[in-house]
Parts: C-alpha cells; sequence; structure tokens
C-alpha cells in the first residue's frame, strides 16, 4: 500500500508518542482532570474556554464554574433541545458530535483507517473470530471526537446488549496525522467494543481510548477504564448482556463517555445499512445527525 505522506514534524510527532509513557500520562490527567481545588479547576475550565471557544449556551448548566471539577465539565450533558435526532425513525443517528475519519464497506474483514492504512475487525474486536464474522462485508463509519466536541455516546439506533469487551493496548493520539502514520491504529490503542442486536441486526460500538483520555465509561457499568476499573470486570475484561440484567438502550440514549476525546467505530452486518453517500472523510457530524438507513430503503429510494 501506499505511504501516507506526511511532513517531519509530524512524523517527530509520533516518533514521541511511541517513547512516552502513554498510560502513566494519561493516568496523571486522570487525576488532574478531577481535582476540586476552586481556584485550578476553575483556571483549567477557562483556559479550555477561551481556547475552544466553547458554546456554553447548548449546556444544561452553561455556568461553567458550576462544575465540581475539570472531567464534570468536560463531560457535560446538554440541553434536551440541543441534538434533535433525525425525524425518520428507520435513520442511523450519528451517536457523537465529530468528524467522519472514514466510512465505507468491510471487505475481506479489514476497515480503512487512512490512505494507505487498514486493520481487520477481528483484531478491532480483539482477536475472536467468531465476534468479527457477522461483520465481514458489512459497513463501517469510524468519528473522531476533537477536544471542542461534546464527549457523551449516544446509540445510532436502539438495542439490546449483547456483550462488552475490554481489549487493553497502547494509548496513541487518534487524530488524523498519527491515523496517518501509525498502523493499526485503532486496533492497538486500549478500547472498549460492544454488540448491540438492533432491528438492522447486529451493531458493534467500539470506543477507542487515546493519550490523555483519563477514562471510558459505558451507562451500565460505570468506568470500564483506568486501570483500576479493571477489576470490576469478569472474564478477562467482557460483560454479557445477561450481567447484571439485561440492558436495552433506544435510539438517542445515552450508551456511554469519554472523559476526554477520542473515537467511535461503528460496524454493521452485510446488507442491512447503506451510509449516505454525502457523507465524505473530513465531514462534520453531530449528535443526532443521520448517517444512513437501511439498505432496502435505500434501494427502494434508488429504483
Amino acid at each position: 500500500m501506499t505511504e501516507p505522506v506526511r511532513g517531519v514534524g509530524a512524523r517527530l510527532f509520533v516518533a514521541l508518542q511511541h517513547v512516552l509513557p502513554q498510560h502513566l500520562l494519561s493516568g496523571l490527567m486522570y487525576r488532574l482532570a478531577r481535582v476540586r481545588w476552586r481556584l485550578l479547576k476553575d483556571l483549567l475550565i477557562a483556559t479550555f474556554l477561551r481556547f475552544y471557544r466553547i458554546d456554553m449556551t447548548e449546556a444544561a448548566e452553561p455556568n461553567a464554574k458550576a462544575y465540581v471539577d475539570f472531567n464534570a465539565f468536560f463531560t457535560r450533558a446538554l440541553r434536551p433541545d440541543a441534538r434533535p435526532l433525525d425525524p425518520d425513525l428507520l435513520a442511523v443517528v450519528s451517536p457523537v458530535d465529530g468528524t467522519l475519519s472514514q466510512s465505507g464497506r468491510i471487505s475481506a474483514g479489514r476497515v480503512i483507517q487512512a490512505k494507505g492504512r487498514d486493520f481487520t475487525v477481528e483484531e478491532l474486536l480483539g482477536g475472536d473470530p467468531e465476534r468479527a464474522r457477522a461483520f465481514n462485508g458489512g459497513t463501517f463509519a469510524t468519528i473522531y471526537l476533537a477536544p471542542s466536541d461534546y464527549h457523551r455516546i449516544h446509540m445510532p439506533l436502539g438495542g439490546d446488549l449483547a456483550w462488552m469487551h475490554h481489549i487493553p493496548g497502547r494509548l496513541f493520539s487518534v487524530n488524523t496525522v498519527t491515523a496517518d502514520l501509525v498502523p493499526r491504529l485503532f486496533a492497538r490503542n486500549e478500547r472498549v467494543a460492544c454488540r448491540f442486536e438492533t432491528e438492522l441486526g447486529a451493531m458493534a460500538m467500539v470506543l477507542v481510548g487515546a493519550i490523555f483520555v483519563g477514562g471510558i465509561e459505558t451507562v451500565w457499568g460505570g468506568e470500564v477504564t483506568p486501570v483500576r476499573a479493571r477489576s470490576r470486570l469478569s472474564n478477562a475484561g467482557s460483560v454479557q448482556g445477561s450481567a447484571g440484567g439485561s440492558v436495552r438502550l433506544e435510539r438517542g440514549a445515552e450508551m456511554g463517555r469519554f472523559n476526554l476525546g477520542s473515537t467511535v467505530v461503528l460496524l454493521f452486518e452485510p446488507g442491512r445499512v447503506q451510509l449516505d453517500e454525502t457523507l465524505v472523510p473530513g465531514s462534520k457530524v453531530r449528535l443526532g445527525q443521520r448517517l444512513g438507513g437501511t439498505a432496502a430503503a435505500s434501494e427502494h429510494v434508488a429504483t
């Protein structure tokens, strides 16, 4: 495959990530984001607001000083009317605010990461060929969340949790520079993979960690990462839908959150979901926006 073209600065940036103590730095960020000393947490929040120009009028709590720590601010809830769902009940909606990195067909069990880069669904889901087989020939969408984006994750479709699996790994940055230059990035980073049974068949949502991402949470299991939370998971990081009762989440419902920015990878079974062709790499998307619809519906429109 052709190597992505990047400058010396980009390559040095990626080379530095290989030698940094990624988990140690992320652990320190985890602690800093939870400091409740008012002077420090207000300074962190005010600096972030100025640098990223956050629109607090969308927040359920618009007063930035009301948050108990930086993490509470970073994972703030939005007003109920801030992200309306696409009115078409057959539409698959974006689970997050972010940028579409890549989307398309899963060919020969492989997902495109960037030009000249790909990885297998099997390794993305933790190395289990049975879990991966359902998605071969299906469709995928990868959405990157920048620090300025809303960081709660919602359901693209209503579904029942079949399993959740935590996969330990590295914590490279997941921005476009790193995605261009680090092979198999999303299959190497620490991640939480969840499979849901929906009316459009199996759907996987993979929450990919990154450097300075101090934690990944789900609404049913609480904090899954960092390390100290892992002991709560059974079967070396796996949780079945029956563990602790069944989990059913409706379209648009919150399913989890990043405690700093990262990436979500969506996988769908073959012949079930047709992604909208207007969405190309680099497209900005918002929670609730239409990503696609049923393949049958799309074929009907085409005819």
